[in-house]
């Protein structure tokens, strides 16, 4: 059997820690391409002669030709401008647009039967753009923010329960921004709900830490953006596609009839499999659950009017 053919456009921090990831799972070969000439050749070069230590046989070439992505099996744009501090993920819309609709009609072009991953922010605007610029069937475009919100989620409330994180599950649902919806009655340790562990105020505090996770690192570093924790959510969605293992995680996926949502990308759960996003997993919403949602939505699709000016 032929390698898989993983090709990942944007060399920044997000690019190179997702192709490291991918590297060390021994996902497939690995294509990075940016327009800087020399970066993604420098960093793919430094990633494969880590190859002989780390002992994977993934290939990993660096690019500013998209014909070298020929062919790709997953394609994953994370090029775009990163926020900074005191910028909100929705300050990026007008650049970010034009960036993912030329990323994306490349790789219609080129890989036309690849699945796009979208991580440019404002995600959920953003996979909007990449659906109608590559004209792709909606199944085959998915946005990764939910992984991401779920394991911020996850991780904060594993430190202060002083659990196994292993033990944690969580959902988020929505957008990813300040409206996304972490769902405590479906996040839970090894099965039991975080409402029965933890007190109210308690559990508000770690919901709100979610919502503005993204922002706090941003803020600590001064300068750059988040790298591991996306990077590590999009291996996981690679993985699960590549091998067809049909999980079920939290994405931005194309929902018309579910959840009432009328034809947009919102964080919803997913079946992911070989053909990408496989089925929409529709939950069980109390009524504060639904407007919260519905609110998300909301927002959402003002950010997509936004961005479709620059279509």
């Amino acid at each position: 059997m032929s390698r898989s053919k993983i090709s990942i456009i944007g060399s920044g921090a997000v690019g190179l820690a997702t192709a490291q990831w991918i590297a060390s799972k021994d996902l497939g070969d690995i294509v990075l391409v940016d327009v800087v000439d020399g970066l993604p050749q420098g960093r793919a070069l430094d990633l494969l002669e880590s190859s002989p230590i780390e002992g994977f046989d993934s290939d990993v070439m660096g690019t500013t030709n998209y014909e070298d992505t020929k062919n790709s099996d997953i394609v994953i744009i994370t090029a775009g401008l990163p926020r900074k501090p005191g910028m909100s993920r929705d300050d990026l819309v007008a650049v970010n647009s034009k960036i993912v609709k030329e990323a994306s009609q490349n790789a219609a072009r080129h890989s036309p039967n690849a699945i796009l991953i979208v991580v440019t922010n404002p995600l959920d605007a953003m996979v909007h753009i990449a659906a109608k610029a590559s004209n792709f069937p909606k199944h085959r475009v998915i946005g990764m923010a939910g992984i991401l919100d779920s394991a911020r989620f996850r991780t904060f409330a594993s430190k202060e329960l002083d659990v196994s994180v292993e033990d944690v599950q969580a959902m988020v649902l929505g957008g990813h921004g300040d409206s996304m919806v972490p769902l405590p009655r479906y996040s839970t340790v090894n099965g039991i709900p975080l409402s029965e562990l933890l007190p109210k105020e308690r559990l508000h505090a770690l919901i709100e830490r979610t919502r503005k996770g993204g922002e706090e690192i941003i803020n600590l570093l001064k300068t750059g953006s988040t790298s591991f924790a996306p990077a590590s959510a999009i291996t996981e969605m690679i993985e699960s596609i590549l091998k067809d293992k049909k999980r079920i995680l939290p994405c931005a996926a194309y929902c018309d009839k579910e959840y009432g949502v009328g034809g947009y990308f919102v964080g919803v759960p997913v079946k992911l499999g070989r053909n990408g996003a496989e089925k929409v997993i529709e939950l069980k919403l109390a009524d504060d659950e639904k407007e919260l949602f519905r609110k998300s939505v909301e927002h959402v699709k003002s950010l997509v009017a936004s961005a479709e000016k620059f279509l």
